[in-house]
């Protein structure tokens, strides 16, 4: 990287390679044009009322290129399927979700990445949920000139993981909810998990089949589960009877249905009698009765991974222990939390 001094006529499409002051008395001091601005053709009346007639101008070696096309080579390597850049600020480039779903991160490409010198790629947590034009992602180079060779490294390992950013859309899910327990069954008490669930899986813009009451009776539990499955359900959530009292059977009659339990008990408060099971390729949960009272658990972790086309894993519960405790914050934040994040990295 090489400077020189020319006119300020000669030097569109050249690079700046300091600040210009401007002062208006009395009303603004501030940089009219930052160090490795591209000088435009609109610009030279600027410098010229600014008594800038000559200026320190960049001129590029071979392999070097300037910090904006570094950053935009960077975002655009980095976004993959749902993720759109913004244009350059500095060399920064924003990433941002095209649609609402889930955010996927290749960690072992970010961290390839941001070994490498002069740039940096920072990212919001692994499996977080997200909204349409959230902001996902942040690319930066740190000089004003950088090794294209160290661009290039960073595209060679964001092609290699199909995308380090991406985001999953949600897809919208037949699902059959069973609530269990013999008050609500014969009429003792109103049903009050029902609605909630319910409620949950509109907002999540899937179709609740169906809400069928069962006893505690572990045969008539797992016949309202196949009876969902008959019925089309491709999530099934079966409500209470997850604790140790003789009339808790919810497990039993999840695993009489057929299904295989891939973990019973979770490492997350709120959530820890948690059963994940699959029937087949249907998943089939059973929620504790915190999921009725408490506006955010383990449920809110897990499924949108699931509505994401995800199958999860008894690993991918036992890493919820780090960051699995939720604060239970008065003014409640979730996703913009810690709850759920330490698993997203490991």
């Amino acid at each position: 990287m090489k400077t020189e001094i020319i006119k300020i006529q000669d030097a569109v499409g050249r690079i700046l390679c300091h600040d210009i002051t401007k002062i208006v008395k009395d009303e603004f001091k501030g940089t009219a044009f930052k160090k490795g601005h591209v000088i435009k053709s609109g610009d030279i009346d600027e410098f010229l009322r600014l008594g800038k007639e000559h200026v320190f101008v960049l001129e590029l070696e071979p392999g070097e290129i300037h910090e904006d096309e570094a950053g935009t080579r960077l975002g655009n390597a980095a976004a993959g399927c749902g993720v759109s850049c913004s244009p350059p600020k500095e060399s920064r480039v924003n990433l941002y979700a095209k649609y609402d779903g889930l955010l996927k991160i290749d960690l072992t490409a970010l961290e390839e990445i941001n070994d490498l010198p002069d740039v940096i790629l920072s990212t919001l947590s692994n499996n977080t949920q997200v909204s349409k034009g959230e902001m996902l992602a942040g690319t930066k180079v740190i000089p004003l000139v950088v090794p294209e060779q160290v661009i290039s490294s960073a595209e060679k390992a964001a092609a290699a993981s199909m995308g380090v950013v991406k985001v999953l859309p949600f897809l919208k899910k037949k699902v059959g909810i069973i609530v269990t327990g013999s008050e609500v069954f014969k009429g003792r008490i109103t049903d009050a998990f029902g609605p909630v669930l319910n409620n949950k899986m509109e907002y999540w813009g899937s179709e609740v089949l169906d809400i069928i009451y069962s006893p505690d009776d572990a045969g008539k539990i797992a016949e309202s589960i196949k009876h969902c499955i008959k019925m089309g359900a491709e999530i099934i959530l079966v409500t209470g009877g997850m604790s140790v009292d003789p009339d808790d059977v919810t497990p039993s009659g999840i695993r009489e249905s057929g299904a295989e339990i891939i973990k019973y008990g979770a490492p997350a408060l709120p959530g820890a009698m948690f059963l994940m099971a699959y029937h087949g390729d249907i998943p089939v949960m059973g929620i504790p009765a915190c999921g009725m009272y408490f506006k955010i658990t383990i449920l809110d972790l897990l499924l949108p991974r699931l509505l994401a086309g995800e199958k999860i894993t008894r690993r991918d519960i036992v890493k919820l222990a780090h960051g699995g405790l939720c604060r239970s914050c008065e003014g409640c934040r979730f996703p913009n939390c810690s709850f759920g994040k330490g698993a997203s990295g490991s």
